[in-house]
């Protein structure tokens, strides 16, 4: 594996467990809101994020890359309104978005096959993110401040929780 495709990977696994940590952050902060749903969506995709890490990781373990974990940054902790953090959330995936085309870019650059099959997965999981958060964004702008539609969409979101996270490893 040439050393651009290996950094690039290594560098998109710390982005992905960082995606986790900031779901995480928010999980906690709709947690502390009794925002019930929209906590556990949070955390549902936080293990999906970490699924995506961890594909990766398996993917570089596979071709005998070595693995090389960097520090994971702090995310923010305050959103605002419930609406402000899927906004962030959805910022947040679009810059995911353009990460992963740039990696992708990487990989066709030094024609390493294997790293674009595993990547082409990404582009496609990146294009039901942003359309997933992209969707309640908007849902929750047309509740605007009508605090029944607000807490009838957490529990449309809550069933989410239950379910088991996709993408795994």
């Amino acid at each position: 594996m040439k050393q651009a495709v290996l950094e690039g990977i290594q560098r998109q696994i710390n982005r992905e467990f960082f995606s986790a940590y900031l779901y995480l952050a928010m999980s906690a902060w709709f947690e502390a809101r009794s925002l019930e749903g929209f906590a556990g969506w949070m955390r549902a995709q936080a293990a999906e994020e970490r699924d995506h890490a961890l594909r990766l990781y398996d993917h570089l373990i596979e071709r005998g890359a070595p693995v090389e974990l960097q520090a994971i940054d702090a995310p923010d902790a305050e959103f605002g309104s419930p609406v402000e953090a899927f906004q962030a959330a959805l910022e947040h995936e679009r810059k995911v978005t353009g990460w992963i085309h740039e990696l992708y870019d990487v990989t066709l650059e030094n024609r390493d096959h294997a790293a674009q099959a595993v990547l082409e997965w990404f582009v496609t999981e990146q294009v039901e993110e942003e359309d997933s958060v992209g969707t309640i964004v908007e849902q929750l702008r047309m509740a605007g401040d009508n605090q029944a539609a607000v807490l009838m969409l957490d529990r449309e979101l809550g069933a989410r929780s239950a379910a088991p996270a996709e993408g795994g490893a």
